[in-house]
């Protein structure tokens, strides 16, 4: 189970960054030229707020069965290690905070108002939850 939940991690978090990403350029084209913000463009951002939020809750189920996660914790040795340090604290804070951010930009972009302001809501909350996850990503772990 625990080796399914961590294939299921990885593989929604390229699916989720490719979306984060897509969205972004989306929503900065959207901004630029100048057109109306519609119920098409909020579905968009939907997919990206969706997927991020899907990702956060395999990675927090997956933080609770690791030994590499909450384990590490509870035991004081995550301080000492930078890579565990990472994995136990760094990883999962910064990703909440990232989901956050990310959750701001969607809601206040559903609110009525001008176009280019719920546009700009979206682009630069997902963008600065973007920045935020991929410097907390474990690449060695990920890619290697």
């Amino acid at each position: 189970m625990y080796t399914g939940i961590q294939h299921l991690h990885s593989g929604v978090a390229y699916l989720a960054l490719l979306a984060l990403v897509v969205v972004i350029i989306y929503m900065l084209i959207g901004s630029l030229s100048g057109r109306e913000f519609t119920e098409k463009d909020r579905k968009i951002g939907l997919i990206a707020f969706i997927l991020s939020h899907i990702q956060l809750l395999v990675g927090l189920i997956l933080y609770f069965l690791s030994p590499l996660g909450f384990e590490m914790l509870k035991s004081g040795s995550a301080m000492s290690d930078p890579a565990a340090r990472l994995l136990a604290i760094e990883h999962p804070l910064i990703n909440i905070i990232a989901i956050v951010l990310i959750s701001i930009g969607y809601i206040r972009a559903k609110k009525p108002g001008v176009s280019r302001g719920r546009f700009r809501s979206i682009y630069m909350m997902y963008a600065i939850g973007l920045v935020l996850i991929l410097s907390r990503i474990p690449w060695s772990a990920w890619l290697g």
